[in-house]
Formats: structure tokens, C-alpha cells, sequence
């Protein structure tokens, strides 16, 4: 069975998160990606690499994860001849990807303006933190600086005074997403037009798209929105709560809910008719939260699931890491992953979420060490003899 993007070639000159986690996806489809480095290594090559926790035979986990299904070929960009190889590469692949800092594909001469008179059916991605043009594109950004320059780090939190970043970081990967919806799109108006183009990824931008009713929200009210934890500024009772061994979540957000919860928790104030419609609830939101709370403490949070559940009542535990990893669900939906090192050992990863009827192939390779595939990739796609690659290693010009 062949996966969804066979036959189509990646360069991937991404480093860090945002740009890796867009080319594992595209990877995972069954792009042939091929991770175009430095001949020192990209950056997350070293994150965690020396950490007895979190790395497989100094190889960390960013690695691991991020590269999977790729190989690499180690090439000097910054020297002419380098840059010649790259350029053979790009006459014969579909797509460039990159995060540089803005400004660096064009020093490069890898930016599309160049690399469309090499290959006119080329398609390039750059994700930055602000796009390619504007007043403040050329500003530095990381994951943080996207969340908080998005306005989603204003309303994430328990207060005004505790603003708080998104435990997974969304500014990173939500660039790496939109690249791939970028790079997909521009894929299919190939096909009709026959030409490549740009695709022009701004982690600020997606920051501002993930806002959507809200945005709409602010500009009919004219008001900021302000943190509220976890509940709902419609909902109640919508919120996380306490029990006797963890947190629970439930979502009540139909009136039918709201009835089937009076039958699970048996509080006599709930009883009040008043409360049967959302204003109702929404006046005494406070009564009824800390009411709820205090029942729920009483049993354990399995307890309270198997009685909401018999409900239909949409609720959840709050799980660790180690419990969402271990989810029966998690585990049927082929989403916990071997990841192995190219050396044999393995560990364990998130799965890819894309799953298509007919060509849901799932299977993940090693990331590769530095260089791994350089040879191969320069006689096997290219036609360089022994001799050709011989003489640019000696130049230092591959690795």
C-alpha cells in the first residue's frame, strides 16, 4: 500500500520545531524528505542529545520525534560548489521548505525568486514569526513570542495577573500545520497550472486565525476578553473539578445535560427551576460550581466517570502525560508509535492523526544520524559517480 504523498520530493532545510514538525508531517504522508543540514548538524541535533532522561543513544527526543521518515544529506550551503549541489537537488524535487530568520533564504540564494529559474515547477515554504513582508516581519520569534503576540496567552490563564503560554506549544506547531495545508494546497494548484509558487507561513498569522469567533466576539463587543481558567463564558457547569483522587472535566452545554446531571449528583439546589436554562445557570454560576465541587470530591474521578457516562454527559478525566499516552483509544487509533534509533534501539513517539480509508500506510524510520544519506542521494537521484563525491568531501562541501 503506498501512503498518500509517494512521489513527492521534500527538501527540508527546517530546524528547531516549527519547521521539522511540518516536514514529519508531510514525511509521515510518504514525501520523500530529505533533510538537507549543515555540515555541523541542525540545531536540534543537540537538544537533549546529552540528557540520560530524554535522549537514545545521543540522539534527544526533539530529534527522534521530529525527523522520522527523513533522511539527510549534509551539505555546505554557504560555499558555490554546495550551493550547485542543492541546486541539482531542487531541478529535481517538488518542494523546499525552511524557518530560517527572515531575510536568510534570500543571503542564501535558496528563496524562490531563485529557485523558481532552476525548477519553474518548484514550491517553496518559509514559516517565520511574521511573515515575509510588514512593518515588524523581520523581527526574531520563537513559540512564546507567537502565543503572546496572538492574544491567546491573554485569555489562557486563571486571572488578568496570571497570564499563562499554552502547556503545548501551539505557536510552533500550529506554523508547522498550517505549512503542510500551505504546502498541500499549492501541491494541488500545481497540478492544474503546471507552475510551482511561494507559500508564505507567519506563526503570528496562524496565532490570529486559532482566535476565530473570539476575534469575531471582540469586534461586535468591542471588549478583551480576560482569562477564566477553565470554564466557559456561556456554559456552566463547564469546568474542570476536584475529586477525591484527581480532576474531572465536564461540559454541559445543552439544557437535556444539565437534567441528566441533577439525576448523577443528587444536590437539592440544583432542584431550582430557574436553573433549567442557560441564564439561569449563568447568573449562578458561582453556586453552582462550588456546589458541584464539593459533591464530586466525595468519590474518585472513575467513579464519577462511569455515573456521567451512563448520562451520555460529556466529561473527561484530567490526565497526565503517562494516561493519555496509555488511553485504550490513544492505543487503538495506532497514535503511541515505535521510534527507533538508526542503531536498533527504539522508544516510543506520538503516531501521525491522518488516517484515509484506502492509503493509511502508517510506518515510521529512524531519524537519521548527520549525513546519513548523503552518498546515496547524490549517485541514486543526482548521478554523481564515486569519484564526484569523493572530491567534494575532501573540499568539506558534504559530509
Amino acid at each position: 500500500m503506498k501512503k498518500p504523498l509517494t512521489g513527492i520530493r521534500v527538501l527540508d532545510l527546517t530546524h528547531m520545531l516549527s519547521g521539522p514538525y511540518g516536514a514529519m508531517i508531510l514525511a509521515d504522508l510518504g514525501a520523500e524528505t530529505i533533510k538537507v543540514e549543515p555540515l555541523h548538524g541542525e540545531g536540534t541535533r543537540s537538544l537533549l542529545a546529552d540528557n540520560e532522561q530524554y535522549s537514545l543513544e545521543g540522539m534527544g527526543a526533539y530529534f527522534i520525534t521530529l525527523n522520522r521518515n527523513k533522511s539527510s544529506v549534509a551539505i555546505d550551503l554557504k560555499s558555490e560548489q554546495g550551493l550547485a549541489v542543492f541546486y541539482d537537488l531542487v531541478r529535481h524535487s517538488d518542494v523546499v521548505i525552511s524557518n530560517f530568520g527572515a531575510g536568510v533564504p534570500q543571503r542564501l540564494k535558496i528563496d524562490y525568486e531563485c529557485l523558481c529559474k532552476i525548477n519553474p515547477a518548484i514550491i517553496t515554504c518559509t514559516i517565520t514569526g511574521f511573515g515575509s513582508d510588514g512593518p515588524d516581519h523581520r523581527r526574531p520569534a520563537f513559540d512564546q513570542v507567537a502565543q503572546a503576540t496572538g492574544g491567546g496567552m491573554s485569555i489562557t490563564g486563571t486571572d488578568v495577573s496570571n497570564q499563562v503560554r499554552a502547556g503545548i506549544p501551539i505557536g510552533d506547531l500550529g506554523g508547522g500545520m498550517f505549512a503542510v495545508m500551505g504546502i498541500q494546497s499549492a501541491l494541488l494548484e500545481r497540478h492544474q497550472s503546471g507552475r510551482g509558487q511561494h507559500v508564505d507561513i507567519s506563526m503570528l498569522d496562524c496565532q490570529i486565525s486559532m482566535l476565530n469567533y473570539m476575534a469575531t466576539m471582540h469586534f461586535l463587543s468591542g471588549k478583551d476578553p480576560v482569562p477564566i481558567g477553565n470554564s466557559h463564558f456561556v456554559h456552566v457547569p463547564y469546568n474542570t473539578y476536584t475529586t477525591s483522587d484527581g480532576f474531572i472535566v465536564i461540559a454541559v452545554i445543552t439544557d437535556n445535560f444539565w437534567s441528566n446531571l441533577k439525576r448523577v449528583v443528587n444536590i437539592r439546589e440544583f432542584d431550582n427551576p430557574g436553573f433549567d436554562t442557560q441564564p439561569g445557570r449563568w447568573r449562578d454560576r458561582d453556586l453552582i460550581n462550588s456546589r458541584l465541587d464539593g459533591v464530586l470530591r466525595l468519590q474518585t474521578t472513575r467513579y464519577w466517570l462511569e455515573k456521567l457516562q451512563e448520562k451520555r454527559i460529556p466529561c473527561a478525566p484530567v490526565n497526565r502525560l503517562s494516561e493519555a499516552l496509555g488511553d485504550e483509544q490513544v492505543l487503538h487509533r495506532n497514535m503511541v508509535v515505535e521510534l527507533k534509533h538508526p542503531n536498533g534501539d527504539s522508544t516510543r513517539g506520538p503516531g501521525n492523526p491522518i488516517k484515509l480509508s484506502r492509503s493509511n500506510e502508517e510506518s515510521f524510520s529512524p531519524a537519521p544520524v548527520l549525513g546519513q544519506n548523503t552518498d546515496e542521494v547524490l549517485h541514486q537521484m543526482l548521478g554523481y559517480d564515486s569519484d564526484q563525491i569523493l572530491a567534494l568531501r575532501q573540499q568539506e562541501i558534504i559530509g
